[in-house]
């Protein structure tokens, strides 16, 4: 009898966990027809400010539309590479629907409902608008298709059982909508907008805790490369509270500091995205960063 007891009691266990972590799709495949059309001179812009290219676009050639994934993103889970979103029919995305695009950036899910790895920014993504996703799409129908599949993740172990990511999930994944706030204008709206889902720039400006999410009290205030190899600003005004609003947007324009510096690394390839924005959305996001809250840099 305590046998059966104890077999129960893990099969509840199992089936409860199995419950816990299932991927949970942001739209039904019943929606795939109503989610279609959008204009792709704004998906563009949405391509841009979502610093799509940089992770996507084939490595070793210098056509930033040709998005045929492959860099290599190191981490403490191991190597994550990036994949292809051509539209190639097998190698990339080009049988996918917008419904397809909307479940990976909203909710992290697969065409063949599989958690993707949160080295995807999806805990940002999942905070913009429908109409930015389809726009999106639509932009990305009028690249070229690229052969080749992306060589697969490289991880330790434990971390290849994706089934587990439904517990990061669970922890992290923060599907509210950003509302406009009537307390602040619109540029400041547009600018929160910008920044915390499209651009995700708090996935970059913030340090980690051992499961790889943000801790809250350094969101934006800095935080180590996961690839160990340097750190990332603090761009609260602890540490930019002198620059103003135009300076940062000079920043997202030019690359250049108001202190006659330029930026490095990979912030090198968000500003050649910047600077296709239109100079209202550089304003917008240079308005909301300067109203961050400050923040001590953690150490390290």
């Amino acid at each position: 009898m305590f046998f059966l007891f104890v077999c129960a009691i893990g099969a509840t266990g199992i089936a409860a966990v199995w419950v816990i972590t299932r991927p949970r799709p942001a739209f039904s495949k019943d929606a795939a027809a109503a989610l279609e059309g959008g204009d792709p001179g704004r998906g563009r812009l949405i391509f841009a400010a979502g610093d799509c290219a940089s992770c996507h676009a084939s490595p070793g050639q210098p056509d930033r539309l040709r998005l045929g994934g492959g860099l290599a993103l190191a981490s403490a889970y191991g190597t994550f590479r990036a994949p292809n979103i051509s539209m190639d029919p097998v190698d990339g995305i080009g049988r996918w629907r917008t419904v397809d695009l909307a479940n990976a950036l909203l909710s992290g899910v697969s065409p063949d409902d599989k958690h993707y790895y949160p080295s995807f920014p999806y805990s940002s993504f999942a905070k913009m608008r429908i109409e930015d996703v389809r726009d999106l799409m639509a932009y990305l129908r009028t690249l070229p298709a690229v052969s080749g599949k992306a060589p697969p993740h490289d991880l330790s172990p434990i971390f290849r059982i994706r089934r587990f990511v439904g517990f990061w999930k669970v922890l992290y994944l923060d599907r509210t909508p950003i509302r406009p706030d009537p307390a602040r204008g619109e540029v400041w709206n547009r600018g929160r907008y910008l920044t915390e889902a499209v651009a995700h720039c708090a996935e970059c400006h913030s340090t980690r805790d051992l499961f790889g999410g943000i801790k809250p009290d350094t969101r934006f205030a800095g935080g180590q490369d996961p690839e160990g190899v340097g750190y990332f600003p603090n761009i609260t005004p602890m540490r930019i509270g002198d620059w103003s609003e135009q300076q940062i947007a000079e920043l997202l324009n030019s690359g250049n500091t108001p202190n006659h510096g330029r930026v490095g690394s990979s912030m090198t390839d968000v500003v050649t995205n910047t600077k296709m924005l239109p100079q209202s959305d550089r304003d917008a996001i240079a308005t909301y960063i300067k109203s961050l809250p400050a923040r001590p840099t953690p150490k390290p």
